[in-house]
């Protein structure tokens, strides 16, 4: 298996978008693994992606655990904008 990068984006579909008051929720399936990650607090301006559409993740470890937690996400959109992140 190669290495990872962190400048490497996976293509990923966007499975559902949960509106909250000032925030969206939004869950993306990577397509090759079918793995799925939820970003909680991706910002609703400017936000008109739908299910269906495609949008990236990039991952790298970090530089020490955290509990049980060994990586980062991010969320982009085709742009390289970064739109949220998580631990996982």
């Amino acid at each position: 298996m190669s290495e990872v990068n962190e400048s490497d984006r996976f293509e990923c579909v966007i499975v559902d978008v949960i509106d909250t008051l000032m925030w969206k929720g939004v869950i993306v399936e990577e397509i090759e693994s079918g793995g799925r990650v939820y970003f909680g607090k991706v910002r609703a301006e400017d936000f008109d992606y739908v299910p269906g559409d495609i949008l990236y993740i990039g991952i790298k470890p970090l530089p020490y655990e955290l509990e049980e937690l060994k990586t980062e996400v991010s969320l982009y959109d085709a742009d390289d904008n970064r739109l949220d992140w998580t631990f996982l």
